[in-house]
């Protein structure tokens, strides 16, 4: 698949993103943070988690951006 390139800042913010809501919709939907487990946050939190693992397969599969575009003005 080919993708748009995307800036690494924005893909390392898009990581952490995900990574964090996932974490904090497992740990608040199994019942940490609240007495009655809610089951639809956890599943919420799963897939925040598998997105963020895809954000995490693009920026570390893509291509380098070529240099040298830049420098033919």
């Amino acid at each position: 698949m080919k993708f748009k390139y995307l800036p690494a800042k924005k893909l390392k913010v898009l990581m952490a993103l995900f990574f964090g809501s996932g974490i904090l919709g497992i740990l608040i939907g199994t019942g940490l943070g609240i007495a009655q487990p809610i089951f639809m946050l956890t599943v919420m939190g799963v897939i925040n988690l598998i997105l963020g693992a895809l954000v995490g397969w693009i920026f570390l599969t893509r291509e380098p951006r070529e240099s040298r575009k830049k420098r033919k003005k």
